[in-house]
């Protein structure tokens, strides 16, 4: 056991090259000292969890390892700190994270994007651990940042993390959707929790030529950040980046069940066979499945490798619960797939169309789509600029 083998000031210097090295680009100098100024692992509990690589997740107990428990705080790694429905006992016995500390570079990142300066009111939605409300009052002052966290457990914890470094932001805990309106307006909105639509609260709370910068989410895609811009006409506008891949805010996480909710006895799909194949639309490809995510709203897929029918079956279901489809690949050739499709949604065909649109576009990538929200939270998304709303490009 006994104690790091290197200094925080260490750490941290091993910490701001390894984020460099993320970024291609040095730190920008006043994020630099807003992470020397606010130690990491005054932020971590006790016990929090890493990524294994294996899918799984590898335990770090300042206990049992304080030097691992040390070091780990300080790679450029998201650490999981609290998972859904954990018996109090048990903090990794739930079956999802539903907080975390976020990956440093992640957190650099969106603060380039929001270039927040002094004078700036902020408004940070999800205040998890505290050390990213930390980071920005470290930067602009306590009275210009209030952060919110719907979870009183993480809000008590996060006031205490930031009690005990002398930092004051307004800690509020309230459903991050709604936003902070008695501190309106807001000339930044930072999310550190995804979202599939822009909560109207948000645009409205933004001054005009404010930002507001969230990790994105969709039914098939976890990936990617956008940033908008209020305008004058009380819209938001801007564009998508390829990174980001952040827990989803909790006001929007859909409980489906594929055996629980949509599959049922009697269900009598039609069946056909399609040339594409699952790898190419569930593959991994973030490109595609961004796409796939803004042009197929609600649907979302599963992995099968054990099932009787196939080899291997991709499920593919709405958040209606509504309609399903399956994709089978018999094991031994991939030139044909079968598919069966049930419900008001011809699933398949949705997506095989998102697909083969994609394609015919030149198989863009995530920094080329935008978005523009108006203040009822209505998404009108698009390529390249405003003018070519996805919903008006070519389907193939």
């Amino acid at each position: 056991m006994g104690a790091p083998t290197l200094s925080p000031a260490q750490l941290v210097d091993r910490l701001l090259h390894d984020i460099e090295e993320t970024l291609g680009r040095p730190v920008p100098p006043v994020y630099a000292g807003a992470l020397r100024a606010v130690p990491r692992h005054e932020f971590l509990p006790d016990r929090y969890w890493v990524r294994d690589g294996r899918g799984g997740y590898t335990l770090r107990d300042r206990t049992k390892d304080p030097d691992g428990w040390m070091t780990t705080a300080y790679t450029d790694t998201p650490a999981v700190t609290q998972f859904s429905d954990a018996p109090p006992d048990d903090p990794a016995g739930g079956s999802m994270p539903s907080s975390s500390a976020s990956q440093p570079s992640m957190v650099i990142t969106a603060l380039i994007d929001a270039e927040p300066r002094h004078g700036h009111r902020i408004l940070e939605i999800g205040t998890g651990t505290g050390f990213n409300a930390a980071l920005l009052t470290a930067h602009l002052g306590a009275g210009q940042v209030t952060t919110v966290e719907v979870d009183p457990l993480l809000t008590t914890t996060a006031q205490q993390h930031l009690n005990r470094l002398d930092l004051a932001p307004t800690v509020l805990c309230t459903d991050g959707t709604l936003g902070a309106p008695n501190g309106a307006p807001y000339d930044r909105i930072l999310a550190t929790c995804s979202v599939r639509t822009v909560p109207p609260a948000w645009v409205q709370q933004t001054a005009t030529g404010g930002r507001i910068i969230t990790p994105w989410d969709s039914a098939w895609s976890c990936y990617g950040t956008l940033t908008l811009t209020k305008r004058p006409d009380e819209t938001a506008q801007g564009r998508f980046a390829p990174y980001g891949s952040y827990m989803t805010i909790r006001g929007q996480q859909p409980d489906i069940d594929l055996e629980r909710d949509i599959l049922r006895t009697g269900q009598t799909p039609t069946r056909s066979t399609t040339t594409i194949s699952p790898w190419a639309v569930a593959g991994g490809n973030l490109d595609t499945e961004f796409h796939l995510g803004l042009t197929t709203p609600g649907a979302w897929y599963a992995w099968d490798p054990a099932t009787d029918a196939a080899h291997t079956r991709l499920w593919i279901a709405d958040t209606t619960a509504t309609s399903w489809a399956a994709i089978d690949y018999d094991g031994q050739q991939a030139s044909t797939f079968a598919v069966s499709q049930y419900g008001p949604r011809h699933l398949w065909d949705e997506v095989e169309t998102a697909y083969r649109q994609w394609t015919a576009l030149g198989q863009p990538g995530v920094h080329r789509y935008g978005m523009t929200v108006n203040p009822d939270g209505t998404p009108t998304p698009w390529l390249d600029c405003p003018g070519q709303p996805l919903d008006g490009l070519p389907r193939t």
